[in-house]
């Protein structure tokens, strides 16, 4: 994944309010980062399945910053 893909993505996450991302199920909350993704002019749509596979395996890691943030 792109350097700036990635940058994009964590800005995101970081900005969503925790209780937000705390209160979403795994597909929800994959569905809304996507979402937010995509609502970006600057994202690229064929970017779609390996961002979709980087959310999925860091869906832990996520959820834990979010707690701690």
């Amino acid at each position: 994944m792109e350097i700036s893909l990635l940058r994009q993505l964590w800005s995101i996450v970081e900005s969503f309010p925790n209780h937000r991302l705390s209160s979403l199920d795994d597909s929800s909350l994959l569905r809304s980062l996507i979402d937010s993704l995509q609502s970006d002019p600057s994202f690229e749509p064929h970017h779609l399945p390996v961002v979709r596979h980087y959310i999925l395996t860091r869906l832990p890691l996520i959820r834990e910053i979010s707690q701690q943030m």
